[in-house]
C-alpha cells in the first residue's frame, strides 16, 4: 500500500474530512514516527508492531563488480516485530 493508497481509504471511511485534512495527519503521523527513530526510541502501535534502530557492525564486502575488498561502516537500520494480532491474522 502506498501513501495516496492509504490516503483513498482512510477517505472512504471518514467521508466528513478533507482530502486535505487526511493529507496532513498522514504525514504528521509518518514525521512523528520518523522523527522518533532518528532520536533512537522504539515506537509501538499495539496490535500491529514495534520499530526500534538497530546498529549493524562494520564488515568487509566484495565489490561483485571488480571483485576488490570494500570497507563498509558501522550503520542503523530499522527494525520491524510483529505485533500479536497481526501475527496470528498473517499465519492464520
Amino acid at each position: 500500500m502506498t501513501r495516496s493508497e492509504l490516503i483513498e481509504k482512510i477517505a472512504a471511511k471518514m467521508p466528513n474530512l478533507t482530502l486535505k485534512d487526511i493529507e496532513s495527519i498522514v504525514s504528521v503521523v509518518f514525521e512523528k514516527l520518523t522523527n522518533a527513530l532518528a532520536n533512537g526510541d522504539r515506537v509501538e502501535i499495539r496490535g500491529f508492531g514495534a520499530f526500534s534502530i538497530r546498529t549493524r557492525n562494520p564488515r568487509i564486502a566484495i565489490n561483485p563488480k571488480n571483485k576488490t575488498m570494500v570497507e563498509v561502516p558501522s550503520k542503523n537500520i530499522v527494525h520491524f516485530k510483529t505485533g500479536k494480532e497481526l501475527h496470528s491474522r498473517l499465519n492464520a
